[in-house]
C-alpha cells in the first residue's frame, strides 16, 4: 500500500490495494484486494469485502459485511447497508473462472442508496439517489430516484435526495421540489 496516502486500516484490517484514497478507513476483519480502487473519505466497515477490478468512489459508506466483487462500480455518496451482496457471474460453476470481459458489470450511481441484505444481480445500473429498501433482490436496471422494495425488486415509489420516500406531491420533506416528465423524476427547478 502507498504509505503516502492517509487511509486509517485497523489492525485486524486487510487493505492490499494501492489505489485507496485520503482519508478513507477500513475496519476490522474487512479486505481490500490487490486491483480495487477505492475513492476518499470512504468507510469500510467491518467484514466487507471488495474484490480487485472493483470500483468504489468518494465518500461513500460500506458497512459490515458487504460484499463488492470484480466488474462492480460505486458512485460518489453512495450508501450500502449491512450485507449488502453483489453478484458478477449469471452462470457460476466452481471449475469454470470467469475474469473481466466474461463477468456481467453492475453499476451504483452517485447518491444511491442501498438497504441491508439487499442482494442485486450482475449486469443491471442502479440510477442516481435510487433508494433500496431492505432485502430487495434487484434484477433489473432502476431509474434514478425510483424507491424500490420486494423480491424481485419493485419500484413503488420516487426518492428525494434527501432520501425521503416523496410524497404524491413530490414534495421531499427537506423542501426539494420534483415533477415528472416522461416517466422520469427531476427537479422542478430544472
Amino acid at each position: 500500500m502507498n504509505r503516502d496516502v492517509r487511509v486509517f486500516v485497523h489492525p485486524q484490517g486487510l487493505c492490499d490495494s494501492d489505489d485507496v484514497g485520503d482519508g478513507t478507513r477500513v475496519w476490522a476483519f474487512a479486505h481490500i484486494l490487490r486491483g480495487a480502487r477505492v475513492g476518499r473519505d470512504c468507510n469500510v466497515c467491518d467484514a466487507a469485502y471488495i474484490e480487485g477490478g472493483a470500483v468504489v468512489g468518494d465518500r461513500v459508506t460500506v458497512k459490515n459485511q458487504v460484499m463488492i466483487f470484480e466488474g462492480v462500480e460505486i458512485g460518489d455518496d453512495v450508501f450500502l447497508g449491512p450485507g449488502v451482496a453483489f453478484t458478477n457471474d449469471l452462470t457460476p460453476r466452481a471449475r469454470i473462472k470467469r475474469h473481466g470481459d466474461a463477468l456481467l458489470g453492475t453499476k451504483v450511481e452517485q447518491g444511491a442508496t442501498l438497504g441491508a441484505r439487499v442482494t442485486v444481480v450482475c449486469g443491471v445500473t442502479i440510477g442516481e439517489n435510487a433508494f433500496v429498501g431492505a432485502g430487495a433482490v434487484v434484477v433489473r436496471d432502476i431509474a434514478p430516484h425510483a424507491f424500490v422494495v420486494g423480491n424481485p425488486g419493485r419500484q413503488i415509489g420516487w426518492a428525494c435526495e434527501c432520501g425521503e420516500r416523496l410524497p404524491d406531491d413530490l414534495v421531499g420533506g427537506c423542501g426539494r421540489a420534483y415533477e415528472l416528465v416522461g416517466g422520469r423524476l427531476r427537479s422542478a427547478s430544472a
